[in-house]
């Protein structure tokens, strides 16, 4: 007979809490729980899979994503989860080149062109947005937090940005998910504007170590994810 574990069990086996439990078995992203005759719930080997499965893609992603992930596989409806993990690859993929490319920006002292868009000291807010891949929002928070700075069109009083505060954007923008501070922030940025490129290089690279970092633990979320795949071909 297949090994069996009570709730408590399975809580300890990872380190969780049975509400813990209870709310993925709510939240439908794990097979459906048996009980035994004396109506007692109980796991099994497919469980602890999904279980481990769903713990190793939390880790790696997004919550949500490995929600919709583990939601998607409980239909039978491998591969569009498959193809929802691929996109979260490319993602990541895209990130680490964003952030290399930034990195060879800052050595740049000719700034006159961005990816072929020709950049100018009299740039409108959604140009920048545009530019820097970031939502206008995003640039009114950073300004509100002193990290960048605008002028106002004495015409029309539009905010305008020169070059170097969309240089200051594009990095925020690159580094936004692994430099969690305000004040790092403003540290960062000063170098920026005495080209410290030591200090802006050591960013960069812990930008890049995250990264890696995070990779990795995508990966590890993979192979538990095809474990389970496997194991419910077998049931």
């Amino acid at each position: 007979m297949d090994k069996t574990y009570t709730p408590k069990q399975m809580a300890q086996r990872l380190h969780v809490s049975t509400t813990t439990l209870r709310r993925y078995e709510s939240l439908d992203l794990v097979p459906d729980v048996p009980r035994t005759s004396s109506n007692r719930r109980y796991y099994t080997a497919i469980h602890a899979q999904a279980f481990i499965a769903l713990r190793s893609l939390i880790k790696g992603f997004e919550l949500p994503i490995a929600y919709e992930v583990m939601s998607l596989l409980k239909k039978g409806r491998v591969e569009q989860a498959l193809w929802k993990i691929n996109l979260q690859q490319y993602n990541i993929q895209v990130e680490k080149q964003r952030v290399e490319e930034v990195m060879s920006l800052i050595h740049q002292t000719d700034f006159s062109m961005y990816r072929n868009i020709q950049v100018t000291d009299e740039l409108k807010i959604g140009e920048v947005a545009v530019i820097a891949g970031v939502n206008p929002s995003a640039i009114r928070h950073w300004e509100k937090e002193g990290l960048i700075r605008a002028k106002r069109n004495p015409e029309n009083g539009y905010r305008v940005f020169t070059s170097r505060e969309l240089k200051k954007i594009i990095v925020l923008s690159s580094l936004r998910k692994t430099v969690f501070f305000i004040e790092s922030m403003k540290q960062l940025l000063e170098a920026l504007e005495t080209h410290d490129l030591t200090t802006i290089e050591r960013s960069f690279k812990v930008a890049l170590q995250k990264l890696n970092e995070q990779l990795e633990k995508q990966m590890n979320g993979i192979s538990e994810m095809m474990r389970y795949i496997q194991l419910c071909k077998i049931e």
